[in-house]
């Protein structure tokens, strides 16, 4: 493999903060309130998106850094406040992925990037939306107190 610039470099040491900050923030949101959906799929998505990037820093001989943000993300008031903030943090990964995607033209680095931006702007967000809908129209039965979606979300 040929050395990666330092824009490349740069980007996927981005993409990886961006998703352990979101592995982070979920994981703080299920401890909170519970395994809750979608937060926890999507929270196992997370983890796959961290693991292909690593991926990539093993191919580019790139030391791996640890999650830095265990302990430092928020803790919400409400599972309708932390699917509002993964609305606005998803829309902000997807911005975070289109800018990435210009600082290469590596097929292997472009895929993953393109990959982590489609999960998050046609799986995630979505997702996201639902639940926070879901949580401010007050249509949950009691029973359904802790779930956000209906059933597995798929394809996360």
């Amino acid at each position: 493999m040929h050395a990666l610039a330092v824009a490349e470099e740069k980007a996927l040491r981005e993409a990886l903060d961006d998703e352990y900050r979101s592995w982070a923030t979920y994981d703080q949101v299920i401890k909170d309130f519970g395994d809750i959906r979608p937060f926890s799929n999507i929270r196992e998505a997370e983890a796959r998106h961290i693991g292909a990037l690593i991926y990539l820093f093993a191919q580019y001989a790139l030391d791996v850094p640890q999650n830095p943000w265990a302990g430092r993300v928020p803790h919400y008031a409400s599972v309708r406040a932390a699917c509002e903030a993964a609305v606005q943090a998803e829309i902000a990964n997807g911005a975070m992925y289109q800018s990435l995607l210009r600082t290469t033209s590596r097929q292997n680095i472009l895929a993953v990037l393109q990959n982590l931006q489609r999960a998050s702007v046609e799986r995630h967000l979505p997702a996201f939306r639902r639940c926070a809908e879901r949580r401010g129209s007050g249509r949950a039965a009691s029973g359904q107190r802790r779930r956000c979606g209906r059933g597995q979300v798929s394809g996360i």
